[in-house]
This record gives C-alpha cells, sequence and structure tokens, in this order.
C-alpha cells in the first residue's frame, strides 16, 4: 500500500536555482533578446530624430511623383513623365531579365562542361578544365568590363555597322533585329509558346509513368520541339498570320524600329552566363561522381549506350546531390547582377541610386533594394526547395 501511494504521487517541484543549466540558458536567452530589441530601439529611434533634425520626411509618398529622368532600356513604356513608381517596376522587369534568362543559360553551359570535364577525350576534358579554373579566378566585375570593351570597341558605329542578313544589324549600339508588329497574331503566339511550355511538362510527366509501366521509351525530345513550334504557330495563323514586321532602319547617327539587344545588357548577360556557369560545372562533375560507379557498370551491362547510362540512369541520381548547391549558385547569379551598375545597365540598384540621389530617401532606396532581392531571392530558394523534395528518394 506505501509503495501504491508513493507510485501514485506527484513528482517533486523543481526549484529555481542558478546551479541549474536549463535556468541559465532562459536567462542568457532572455538576456540577449533584450540586448537585440535595444539595439534595433536605438537605431530606429537615432534614425528618425537625425532625419527630423535635418527636416527630411520619411515615407514612400515620392513613389507617386514624377520621376523627370528617363531609362534607356525598358521592357515597358517610359518616359520622364512617368512616376517613380513605374521607374522602380521597371529596374524590377530589368533584372529578372537578366537573372531569368542567366540562370537558364548558366544551367545549360554549366552542365556541358560539368559532362565534358568527365569526358574520356583528352582534349575535351582539358578544355573544360581549363575553362573552369579561368573563369572561377578572374573576379566577375573584371570580367563584365572586358565583355562590355570588347562589344563596344569591336563593333563599327552606325554607319559602318556589319549587315550579315537583310534587317540585321551589329554595331557598337547592339544588335539590331526585326520585331513582331503590335498585332493580335503575334499575342496568339506568345500565349501558344506559354502552353505548349506547359503541355510539355504534363508529356513529360506522362511519358516517365508510361516507360516505368510499359518499359517503352516515348520520343520526348521531338515532341516536345513539336508543341514548343507548332502551338505558336496554330496561334499564329488563327489570328491572320500577318507577314509584316517592324525592321530597323538607320535614322541619322543611329537605328530606328526593331528590336535591340544593347553592348551593356549582352556584356552582362555574357558575363554572369561564362562566370556561373564555371561553379555550376564543378556542382555537376561533383554530382556525376558521387553516384556510385558500380551504376555505371551495371547500365552498360544491359547494353546502354553512355550517354542513355548518364541521361537515364546517372543524372536523375545525381540531382539530388546537385539541387542543394545549384540553390546557391542561381542565388548568386541574381544578386551578382547588381553588378549592372558598372557598365551602366539600369537594373534596379541603378534605377533606385538614381531615385534616391534626386529623392534624398536614401533609407527608403536601400530597403526598396533589399526588399526586391529577398523577394527574388526566396522565391528561388521556395521553389529549389520544392524540386529537391520532389526529386527526393521516398523511404518506404
Amino acid at each position: 500500500m506505501a509503495q501504491s501511494g508513493m507510485a501514485g504521487s506527484a513528482p517533486p517541484k523543481r526549484n529555481l536555482s542558478w546551479n541549474d543549466p536549463t535556468v541559465r540558458a532562459v536567462v542568457y536567452q532572455v538576456l540577449a533578446l533584450g540586448l537585440v530589441a535595444l539595439g534595433i530601439w536605438y537605431l530606429v529611434s537615432n534614425t528618425l530624430h537625425n532625419l527630423e533634425t535635418r527636416k527630411i520626411a520619411s515615407g514612400f509618398d515620392f513613389l507617386s511623383r514624377e520621376a523627370g529622368f528617363a531609362i534607356g532600356e525598358s521592357p515597358i513604356y517610359f518616359g520622364p513623365e512617368n512616376t517613380y513608381a513605374r521607374a522602380i517596376l521597371v529596374g524590377i522587369l530589368n533584372t529578372l531579365r537578366v537573372a531569368v534568362v542567366g540562370i537558364i543559360l548558366a544551367t545549360l553551359l554549366g552542365t556541358v562542361m560539368g559532362i565534358a570535364r568527365l569526358s574520356k577525350n583528352w582534349l575535351v576534358a582539358k578544355v573544360a578544365s581549363v575553362y573552369v579554373e579561368v573563369v572561377r579566378n578572374v573576379p566577375l566585375l573584371l570580367q563584365l568590363f572586358f565583355w562590355y570593351a570588347l562589344i563596344t570597341e569591336l563593333a563599327p558605329g552606325p554607319r559602318q555597322a556589319l549587315n550579315p542578313i537583310t534587317g540585321v544589324f551589329i554595331s557598337n549600339r547592339g544588335i539590331k533585329v526585326p520585331a513582331p508588329t503590335d498585332h493580335f497574331a503575334f499575342d496568339l503566339a506568345g500565349i501558344g509558346f506559354l502552353l505548349a511550355i506547359v503541355v510539355c511538362i504534363f508529356v513529360a510527366r506522362w511519358a516517365r509513368k508510361r516507360q516505368e509501366a510499359t518499359g517503352q521509351a516515348f520520343p520526348l525530345i521531338r515532341a516536345n520541339i513539336a508543341l514548343l513550334v507548332g502551338l505558336p504557330i496554330i496561334g499564329w495563323l488563327i489570328g491572320g498570320a500577318p507577314m509584316e514586321l517592324d525592321v530597323p532602319k538607320l535614322a541619322g547617327f543611329n537605328f530606328s524600329g526593331g528590336a535591340t539587344l544593347t553592348p551593356e545588357y549582352a556584356a552582362l548577360l555574357l558575363g554572369l552566363i561564362i562566370y556561373t556557369g564555371g561553379f555550376i560545372a564543378e556542382v555537376v562533375r561533383s554530382g556525376i561522381q558521387a553516384v556510385y560507379y558500380g551504376q555505371w557498370e551495371a547500365a552498360s551491362a544491359l547494353g546502354l549506350k553512355r550517354s542513355l547510362v548518364l541521361r537515364l540512369v546517372v543524372l536523375p541520381q545525381a540531382l539530388r546531390v546537385i539541387i542543394p548547391p545549384m540553390t546557391s549558385q542561381y542565388l548568386n547569379i541574381t544578386k551578382n547582377s547588381s553588378l549592372a551598375i558598372a557598365i551602366g545597365y539600369p537594373d534596379i540598384v541603378s534605377i533606385a541610386n538614381t531615385t534616391l540621389n534626386q529623392t534624398g530617401q536614401a533609407i527608403e532606396g536601400i530597403l526598396i533594394i533589399m526588399g526586391v532581392y529577398l523577394s527574388v531571392s526566396l522565391s528561388i530558394s521556395m521553389f529549389m526547395n520544392w524540386y529537391n523534395k520532389h526529386i527526393a528518394l521516398v523511404e518506404r
């Protein structure tokens, strides 16, 4: 009876003592949080006091005011009469133009070079190794200066522009090419291209499940090419199949009409692709080498070619090693695009700097830049984490 009574009694209360490590840990954490909160309060109050002393108005009301400056390169219309908010939007779009295209092309270049480093062909492997070692050990800013100088100094002026194809002009002002006119048919073609991308994703999933169930391979590459080419053509035909294009023409000391690939955009994109491609190549190489060599031998024993072994057996397993460091490279190429200001490309940093110089809203301008890069980086991380979880092995 005494034992059962003791068993049913409540556990003894814990006395608070400084000798208890749990108590000390809680006290230290509370003190640390208090110091952080005190530091934040001091910085905020000191900043507000200084702004008030210097009669500088805080807030984002300036975004609705007229900008009064022009932007040399904009994917949407922008004039001096537009607001600072629209100028910031142009900077965001220009940054995304570089980041998205750069991520896609750097991935392709890095993957090819990473595989080439493992090639059994001595020359191919050495060329890939030299490329990786050179671009990874030369600062990106110097590479941007090099490509910008190469494009602007070697190319002729507009009046002596190269004209390799009718309607295409290459000069130190950029590459001018014919562009679609403002016609509904070209809008339908663009919608058809986006629809083709979505259909390609579903076709790839269906082909994978079909092969797992039947063992029969589906000609996925040819089907995707047919979709990416066919659906835009169908949209263009439905819209009336207009044949007229906006062809660039020499007018004075420059060209008018058509679409332009500016030297600033080309140099920035080329530098980011080549520089980041070297790091991605090493990520791909290490990911492939992380796959047990017995996988190569087993697949080869089944009679598969080396290219098929790499594409169907090794790379799917290597992706689980490649994706985490690849995410870091995608974030790097996005953040490194801020070096665009060095060669005059109007990205978010350049336009925000012009804005804060005119308005004096330095804190708000810096906050806008930080918010843009934080949002883009978090979006990339969320997508890559989702994809990494999607391809992870599911244990039973």
